[in-house]
């Protein structure tokens, strides 16, 4: 009889004689049925893995998250707030130009969210964000080898479209592994790859830079192979479902189970729903002032305020290293008082982060817009994801993510296009670290206003 941890509540496997097809009644997607129907060899060997494991596999899914935004988000998106600076100074680039490149991403994001919740049931989870790694890690190492702001906007939109077709689907997956009241510190602690990359990123570039003429297209190419890596990392530990192998959600009883496995019903929501509407224009607002801070806080600092850029990327650094408690701090926060609390707390210690920078303050405000921004960095994608898995039904949730996602990726456009033009206007980015003030402070208003809602399990 096969060893079962008494952590985990497993599932029988649909062709064993335990398995109740009325107590589990749930239709399993093609890639299963088809898995099932051949042997479930697959199923086999990961489900004597999971069974042997001191912790629920839901856990190990967490880990594949945190790697899979490391890559997507982390390299191929907070590290261009580094290279920048390199990159303007060799192709001799403007300010409106540099904001154009990271807004080009953000079109590629935001194309690709539109169609991330289709792709994700067609292909599955795992296998759309195994390749969609491999395309952020080919299209950056391609950035590496480019000389023309053409080809590297070009490229950049395709880093952008694998972006979102790794991190949507990894967030609603792990909504998919973790049941309400440990989703907001799961996804907390997936959203912390950024974090990570942001902290290598700080340090490696300057680095490579200092030893060569050309050292931002090294690290392109550094910075690419490793999310090639984190590719193959992925696609061997992600699985599509607990029922994969045999499991419930993290967190889940008999109990809440029966109502997870329940087929989707009349209550899951529209796309146009108020409250998905409402979920759109709260994270429309992070994505329109936390994209000013991340692109050009570092060459504010080294422009505006005649910072090294070794010391700029400490200083970059340092956000990444406080960071690293964004997600999981707050997420645990909300799991326990609310999203909405948690999300009025998180705006309004970043409107704090945006003033003090925008403000021709002494350099210790500055450390303190820092140390303000890097505490609450990566919450609010945390908090959205959770949200909407509250609300929505577990059929849903991608579809429902991915629509909020691409209303953030409006707010990512637009963001660092205008603080763009502003800097170019005034010849700094004050009024645009102010712009994002102001954005911040709404964001905290429109929390307010979320309803209060007994969520999906």
């Amino acid at each position: 009889m096969p060893f079962s941890p008494p952590r985990q509540t497993r599932v029988p496997y649909a062709g064993s004689p335990n398995y109740d097809p009325i107590q589990y009644s749930r239709p399993l997607p093609a890639p299963e049925r088809g898995r099932q129907e051949k042997g479930m060899s697959t199923y086999g060997t990961y489900a004597r893995l999971a069974a042997r494991l001191p912790v629920h596999y839901g856990w190990i899914i967490m880990v594949a998250g945190t790697i899979c935004v490391f890559a997507c988000l982390g390299l191929g998106r907070f590290s261009l707030g580094m290279l920048l600076p390199s990159m303007g100074q060799s192709l001799d680039l403007s300010y409106s130009q540099m904001g154009f490149i990271s807004t080009a991403n953000f079109i590629g994001y935001l194309f690709a969210v539109l169609v991330s919740g289709r792709i994700m049931r067609l292909l599955g989870g795992r296998r759309i964000i195994s390749l969609a790694l491999l395309v952020v890690g080919a299209s950056m190492m391609l950035i590496g080898r480019a000389h023309s702001m053409p080809v590297i906007t070009l490229l950049y939109i395709v880093t952008g479209m694998g972006s979102a077709l790794a991190n949507v689907p990894i967030m609603a997956l792990i909504n998919i592994w973790f049941c309400h009241h440990r989703r907001g510190r799961a996804a907390g602690f997936v959203v912390i790859g950024s974090g990570f990359a942001i902290i290598l990123c700080g340090s490696l570039i300057p680095q490579i830079n200092a030893l060569y003429t050309q050292g931002w297209r090294i690290n392109w190419l550094i910075l690419g192979a490793l999310a090639l890596c984190c590719a193959l990392v992925c696609s061997l530990i992600l699985r599509n479902s607990p029922a994969d192998l045999g499991l419930l959600p993290v967190g889940t009883d008999s109990t809440a189970a029966r109502r997870n496995m329940a087929p989707a019903t009349k209550d899951d929501l529209a796309l146009n729903s108020k409250i998905v509407l409402h979920c759109a224009a709260i994270y429309f607002l992070f994505g329109f002032t936390y994209v000013i801070y991340v692109t050009f806080v570092v060459t504010s600092m080294i422009e505006d305020r005649g910072f090294a850029e070794s010391a700029a990327g400490l200083f970059w650094s340092c956000i990444g290293l406080l960071s690293l408690i964004s997600g999981p701090v707050p997420g645990a926060f909300s799991d326990k008082f609310g999203r909405k609390a948690a999300l009025m707390c998180v705006f309004t210690i970043q409107a704090c982060a945006y003033l003090l920078v925008a403000l021709p303050l002494p350099t210790m405000f500055l450390f303190l817009s820092i140390g303000c921004y890097g505490i609450v960095a990566w919450a609010v994608p945390s908090i959205i994801s959770a949200l909407v898995a509250d609300y929505a039904g577990q059929q849903r949730i991608a579809a429902i993510f991915g629509f909020v996602t691409f209303i953030f990726g409006l707010g990512q456009i637009s963001g660092p296009y205008l603080a763009g033009l502003l800097a170019e206007r005034t010849g700094s980015f004050s009024a645009s670290f102010l712009l994002a003030f102001c954005m911040a402070a709404a964001a905290v208003l429109l929390s307010s206003f979320l309803p209060q809602r007994k969520a999906h399990h």
